[in-house]
């Protein structure tokens, strides 16, 4: 299908409000390791992942031989059976997750995981209410658009009630005006008072993710974390970390970013990168937080067969290829770069990320740090002009994501950051 007749049917019979990055719509006809190519034939970087999803590669061949292999064998036959795919990656995640997390639920996305996180934490505690925080995306279900705290993604006002959102960890633009590390985690510690003034003093859980994903990768201070769940189960929370985006090495180091910050959760959340594309997603719990949900349940395509088998190939890929550690190696070689392209180019105000999960946000100047949405959408298009994709987020929309699959070699960064550089001159 050629670009025009793309554009066509998409105008023609997808919903108005399912947004695509540019003016024009890149339409994508193929991929293979860290490049894509267009229905012109034109191939790009990809530094975006599909928003953090191929986590080791377009149509990756250890991956997809497993997948065939699965497709001509049992296609699907929801939860109500067993199947060896499903069973396989539950015990591997049971392995690979830190703590005493040890029970799945499947289901097809973040937004399906989140919402049985807080199902379980609300049945687990005997209690309603949630804390989330400011900047969060949880994706877009009734229950998750009330758990994002972003103006710009919630079609409805607060459609589900019992959800607090307390101050992000967003050092860059405190919003109490602080600095750290002076500021003694002021942000983490006012969960008491938000506990005790707009809750019934009682939780049922505390919500999280390691690195604030499309609200523009916001890293807390180490700390954070253990100051803010300590608070969170003294008021009878529990602690759901949602590693939809930071999970699977992405953060560098470690399998999942919540193991930078010394705190063990209660329960996890998984999508995106854990089957490099195919649609999965998992809740993941201690045994006696699982045992708390005892109605009928069912998740018809949670543990999908097919996806069950791209997510253990996914998975073993990562582990041969020591992929939390690549991804620190050439997260730094990346980040170096980038604070470098900040000495050149004023409207960089913030380098940050972890791993192979930065962002650059842009601003006016640098002394006020008003936020520059117009440049950072200029940047966008110039950098795919220059054969770079990257990913844009931030409430202001001004912080350009930058996520490529964990298997690209130092060329490939270099390539990009030359690409990047080229892009920042030209808007």
């Amino acid at each position: 299908m050629d670009t025009k007749t793309a554009r066509e049917k998409h105008a023609r019979h997808i919903f108005p409000g399912m947004i695509t990055y540019y003016p024009e719509p890149l339409v994508l006809a193929s991929g293979e390791g860290a490049r894509v190519v267009d229905a012109e034939g034109k191939r790009y970087l990809d530094f975006f992942g599909g928003i953090l999803t191929v986590s080791v590669g377009h149509c990756h061949p250890a991956i997809t031989e497993r997948i065939v292999a699965q497709l001509r064998k049992l296609q699907h036959v929801s939860t109500l059976y067993l199947t060896e795919p499903a069973l396989e990656l539950a015990e591997l995640l049971a392995r690979l997750t830190p703590g005493r997390l040890s029970k799945c639920y499947f289901t097809n996305s973040g937004t399906e995981a989140d919402e049985t996180a807080v199902l379980i934490a609300r049945l687990f505690t005997g209690r309603q209410e949630v804390i989330a925080l400011r900047h969060a995306y949880s994706g877009r279900s009734m229950l998750a658009m009330s758990l994002t705290a972003h103006a710009p993604w919630r079609a409805l006002p607060s459609p589900v009630g019992g959800i607090k959102h307390a101050h992000s960890p967003y050092c860059y633009r405190c919003a109490l005006g602080l600095s750290y590390p002076a500021c003694d985690l002021r942000c983490a510690r006012d969960l008491e008072e938000l506990i005790q003034t707009e809750t019934s003093g009682e939780i049922a859980a505390f919500m999280a993710e390691p690195v604030q994903g499309v609200g523009g990768f916001i890293v807390p201070p180490r700390e954070y974390f253990q100051v803010a769940v300590e608070i969170a189960r003294k008021h009878g929370g529990i602690f759901i970390c949602d590693e939809v985006q930071t999970g699977f090495g992405r953060t560098g180091t470690r399998m999942f970013g919540i193991e930078h910050f010394g705190v063990e959760p209660e329960v996890m959340t998984m999508a995106k990168g854990i089957a490099n594309g195919l649609p999965m997603g998992v809740t993941i719990a201690r045994e006696d937080v699982a045992a708390s949900l005892k109605s009928l349940t069912i998740s018809t395509f949670g543990g999908n067969p097919v996806s069950s088998a791209a997510a253990c190939a996914t998975i073993e890929v990562i582990e041969k290829e020591q992929i939390p550690l690549r991804a620190a190696t050439l997260g730094q070689r990346l980040r170096d770069g980038l604070e470098e392209l900040a000495r050149r180019h004023e409207v960089i105000g913030d380098v940050r990320g972890m791993g192979l999960m930065m962002a650059l946000e842009l601003v006016l100047d640098r002394k006020s740090k008003a936020p520059a949405p117009a440049r950072a959408s200029a940047l966008l298009l110039r950098a795919r002009e220059e054969g770079l994709l990257i990913g844009k987020g931030g409430l202001y929309g001004n912080v350009m994501r930058i996520a490529p699959p964990m298997l690209i070699g130092e060329a490939e960064v270099d390539e990009a950051l030359a690409a990047l550089d080229r892009a920042l001159a030209r808007c």
